[in-house]
């Protein structure tokens, strides 16, 4: 009896909370707001887009990827890469390929390929459209995948650079 007077409380209170100031376009939609992230918000990003691949590989029948640290810094240095070059591509300022970033962190395992992204969206926005993507869906959903590595920058004007590495492990 107890936990539905909490309940219930919960839920009133929760509709008494003040409504989110909802800016419309011209179109009548709602605009995007800005995903702002902080420095605490970094395991709880990293792991919403790893429990979300995964989510999406179990769906699939595909065994899960590990998070990989060597992954993540190869996916850090490109992120921040990507933003000094103003351009989402899978080169970095010096001519560095894929390969060569994860030669450079140390990375024992196969590149499986990259997802990348310069947009204003959440993680989980960006995951549905890689995951729209057929080249970026096909990576994510690769059979013999077994690790990943993600990171992101973001700008001052709140622009972020997304960065996924996909691989199989040793």
């Amino acid at each position: 009896m107890i936990r539905y007077i909490i309940l219930a409380t919960v839920a009133i209170l929760g509709a008494c909370a003040e409504p989110a100031d909802i800016v419309l376009g011209s179109d009548g939609k709602p605009l995007p707001r800005l995903y702002r992230i902080s420095a605490s918000d970094d395991a709880r990003i990293l792991y919403n887009m790893a429990d979300g691949i995964n989510a999406l590989r179990r769906r699939s029948g595909l065994a899960p990827v590990a998070i990989n640290p060597y992954l993540n810094a190869s996916a850090a240095t490109h992120a921040r890469d990507m933003a000094v070059q103003n351009r989402p591509w899978h080169f970095g300022s010096d001519g560095s390929s894929p390969l060569q970033r994860l030669e450079r962190v140390g990375y024992q395992g196969t590149l499986i390929g990259e997802a990348i992204s310069e947009t204003y969206e959440t993680e989980n926005e960006t995951l549905a459209a890689w995951i729209a993507d057929p080249k970026s869906r096909t990576i994510i959903l690769d059979k013999t995948a077994s690790e990943m590595g993600f990171s992101w920058f973001q700008e001052p004007n709140g622009k972020i650079w997304w960065m996924l590495v996909v691989g199989r492990g040793q």
